[in-house]
């Protein structure tokens, strides 16, 4: 069965002529109250909340910001002036300055060469020593030295059976 899939749902059917129905409502509602104003007040104090209230119902119908409606962005004004506001200051930066500075203070490790320059070779090494000690066949040398280059330098992770994995 074939369906029709509705396409452009993000614009809206125009009602009233050229307008919207949002469109419609903004701008005869800022027309009634200019009317209202006129009316009212004598028009040397009604035409400045004329003029105020003409400007905003013709933004509100037709002016985009961003690409969105300008209620919203009326909207989003209005909530930054009336909420407070949490400013923080981020710590973090001078606290990994001082952590560098403790750590270049400190006693450097004791040298432990690699075997090889190259770190592929390094850690197949690695991987066969583990693999040497998790079957027992490893030297108590092999043990030594694998901790010391895993104690410095945490390449490896430790190999893991299926069954330590489930434990």
């Amino acid at each position: 069965m074939q369906f029709q899939v509705p396409q452009f749902i993000e614009v809206e059917d125009k009602i009233f002529g050229p307008l919207t129905f949002k469109q419609f409502i903004y701008v005869i509602g800022g027309a009634g109250c200019c009317y209202l104003f006129w009316r009212i007040l004598p028009l040397y104090i009604a035409a400045p909340f004329i003029l105020a209230v003409g400007t905003l119902a013709v933004a509100l119908a037709f002016l985009q910001f961003n690409g969105r409606p300008f209620i919203v962005a009326l909207e989003h004004g209005l909530f930054y002036f009336l909420r407070s506001k949490l400013y923080l200051w981020n710590k973090e930066h001078k606290r990994a300055e001082i952590q560098k500075k403790e750590i270049g203070a400190a006693k450097p490790p004791s040298y432990i060469p690699h075997l090889s320059g190259s770190k592929l070779h390094d850690l197949a090494w690695a991987l066969d020593i583990q693999e040497r000690i998790q079957s027992g066949t490893a030297s108590s040398e092999d043990r030594e030295t694998y901790a010391m280059r895993d104690a410095r330098d945490n390449v490896v992770a430790p190999v893991r059976t299926a069954r330590e994995a489930r434990i």
